[in-house]
């Protein structure tokens, strides 16, 4: 996919934010809403996309809505680091298939990182078990307010 085109309103986020698909929420407001990534890189590894925003990329984010939207992300990610205390907290994002962009619709990875522990392959590997999922967001939600 190119780095810009039409939004697609059927990728996986936007149907999980209209309640098509599930998801293990972790936080929501009406400007975000962040859940557990099905392919974890890192136990506690969460996501954080936009509601009520067009945007493929953090490119095609409106000027407008990027602070409210980053202080959810900051939010989240100080809300994983004290819930599962790693130690140390990657946070990004990739825009456009070439830079690793699988979803097409904005969103920011927090991924928590333990010295002593590998990470998973960005969009790869098996499926979490929802079960496993629920468990770290049980744990973060506390602290996500």
């Amino acid at each position: 996919m190119t780095l810009h085109a039409e939004y697609e309103p059927d990728n996986i986020f936007a149907k999980i934010l209209r309640g098509e698909m599930p998801s293990v929420n972790v936080f929501e407001d009406d400007v975000a809403l962040s859940f557990m990534d099905v392919f974890p890189q890192s136990e506690g590894h969460t996501l954080v996309i936009p509601k009520r925003v067009e945007a493929r990329n953090f490119l095609d984010m409106p000027t407008e809505a990027l602070g409210a939207y980053m202080e959810r992300v900051q939010r989240v990610a100080r809300a994983v680091e004290k819930a599962l205390q790693p130690d140390g907290v990657v946070v990004t994002q990739f825009n456009g298939a070439p830079a690793g962009q699988t979803v097409f619709h904005l969103h920011f990875h927090i991924i928590p990182r333990w010295k002593d522990r590998s990470l998973s392959g960005h969009a790869s590997g098996e499926m979490a078990e929802i079960s496993y999922l629920e468990e770290i967001a049980n744990k973060i939600r506390p602290y996500a307010g």
